[in-house]
């Protein structure tokens, strides 16, 4: 956390050394045009402007392994990685059910009531789609007494404060056949199970005593249908996708080489669309737990905007898409996170840039993209408990969770760091559709999977630590509105260290 003194000292370095250092800019006197053009991303974003120590970082500059493959999926005789050099008949469109995040909230505000109101929802229309896709007949309340198996509908919970394991699971019953009532569930007769916190379930099984309930079956999640393609969707010509994950700066450096780096490639390669994640000024970066930095965290982040948007205007074209952290120190720390603000976006800018939410869900030409920047994998991987006789790993069940408990973050306690508005969680953080495109960044290892005819990316970090990360990139190409059948979209797809 900040300390208080934070707020009042770094606008008081920044005048003094503003004016010896470079000349001063606001969303009031903006770069004319011709100056703006004559100016390289290294001279937009020059670390010397708002860090005392702008040391650039040794094991970064050294690295000897740029440019490689490090997975690969799909199509391998991809040729060259490509786009149409910023085409215009790009359709990117935000779906939101009802309607999507746009603006701030009031947070904080919410109360124990609203937040159990959200979760039982949560479980009963789960349950509903269970119930009607299983055929069962009925649900039966959990604390009734029976010799016969009984189904029973609820919510995964751990019977203490500590991690969940297989001798701590508890089922949370609904409101409508259970009043909300728990009971003990013994998992020995279940051959293959994978359970979190927070994950609704149909549970079979026998409850002789009305104290302790012997699964003996548990029923599968539902994930809901793809969207079908339509002729407003736009072009179904192939197109290039990259998408790459904050830090954008390594741990021992407040210069943003890896971000210019990024930069030159966009520029080289020439994406139709770029979705770059925060953190874009990280909150655990050294020097920002510190106060070390000489200007306000919102004007560095001003400035990574500009380096990133005037350094690919000319060269690319490529439509930029930038989704929020709650790692980001300068954006609001609650979950649902509004998009940022910009105001002052040049006019020229504002048809290939867009702000959206976190997490969000997004069509590009009908090809539907599920984003989120919270580490997904990290939260329920270490919460996950699991028993299997195949060879699933733990990646593709947890996103096979994401999928079909239809929700960016059906974990429930929350990790320690998420303070998230239940009220608009409801609202905003749940899947309207299953996505044809599912973009997870992590910090644990990169891949791309394909999860129930959805393909799953983590395309990793741009940096770890010190070093250089990884990126992603991907082929699209939709099929036309009408077809018969269902095909992925995504042809190709790539990790490729930066």
């Amino acid at each position: 956390m900040l300390t208080p003194g934070c707020e009042t000292v770094v606008p008081r370095y920044f005048s003094l050394q503003g004016s010896q250092k470079r000349a001063i800019t606001t969303p009031e006197t903006p770069l004319t045009k011709r100056s703006v053009s004559t100016r390289s991303p290294h001279q937009l974003l020059s670390p010397s402007s708002f860090s005392p120590s702008a040391t650039p970082s040794q094991k970064y500059s050294s690295r000897s392994n740029r440019g490689e493959v490090v997975t690969s999926f799909g199509s391998a005789q991809v040729m060259s990685w490509s786009g149409r050099e910023g085409a215009s008949n790009i359709s990117v469109k935000v779906l939101g059910y009802p309607e999507p995040l746009t603006g701030s909230y009031k947070s904080m505000f919410q109360k124990l009531p609203d937040i159990r109101e959200v979760l039982t929802c949560k479980i009963e229309e789960l349950g509903s789609e269970l119930k009607e896709h299983y055929k069962i007949e009925a649900f039966t309340p959990v604390l009734v007494t029976a010799q016969e198996p009984v189904t029973l509908l609820g919510q995964i919970g751990c019977d203490s404060n500590g991690k969940l394991n297989h001798k701590s699971v508890i089922l949370e019953g609904d409101r409508e056949h259970s009043s909300g009532a728990q009971i003990p569930v013994d998992l020995s007769e279940l051959k293959e199970y994978s359970l979190f916190p927070g994950q609704v379930v149909v549970m079979e099984g026998i409850n002789t005593t009305g104290r302790k309930l012997v699964a003996t079956r548990l029923y599968e999640g539902v994930p809901l249908p793809f969207h079908q393609p339509t002729e407003e969707d736009g072009d179904s010509e192939q197109i290039m996708v990259l998408v790459a994950c904050g830090p954008y700066t390594t741990s021992d450096s407040i210069t943003f080489d890896p971000l210019l780096d990024l930069i030159t490639i966009i520029n080289r390669d020439q994406p139709d669309v770029c979705i770059l994640f925060g953190p874009f000024l990280d909150a655990k970066h050294e020097q920002v737990e510190s106060c070390l930095l000489t200007s306000p965290f919102e004007e560095v982040f001003k400035q990574c905007l500009r380096t990133i948007i005037e350094g690919t205007r000319s060269s690319s074209g490529s439509h930029l898409i930038f989704v929020p952290s709650l790692r980001d120190v300068h954006h609001e720390p609650v979950y649902p996170q509004p998009p940022f603000s910009c105001s002052d976006l040049p006019r020229e800018d504002k048809k290939r840039v867009q702000f959206v939410s976190e997490p969000c869900t997004l069509s590009i030409n009908g090809t539907i993209f599920g984003l989120t920047s919270t580490d997904l994998l990290l939260h329920m991987g270490a919460e996950e408990i699991s028993s299997s006789s195949g060879t699933s790993d733990r990646f593709s069940r947890i996103l096979k969770h994401i999928l079909t408990q239809r929700s960016y973050y059906p974990l429930y306690p929350p990790q320690e760091d998420m303070a998230i508005d239940y009220e608009n969680f409801y609202a905003y953080a749940q899947l309207p559709v299953t996505p044809d495109v599912f973009i997870a960044p992590s910090e644990l290892r990169y891949f791309v999977k394909d999860i129930l005819g959805c393909v799953c990316v983590n395309p990793g970090r741009l940096t770890k630590g010190q070093v250089g990360g990884t990126f992603g990139r991907l082929y699209l190409r939709r099929r036309a509105a009408g077809a018969e059948g269902r095909r992925s979209p995504c042809t190709a797809a790539q990790v490729v260290r930066i």
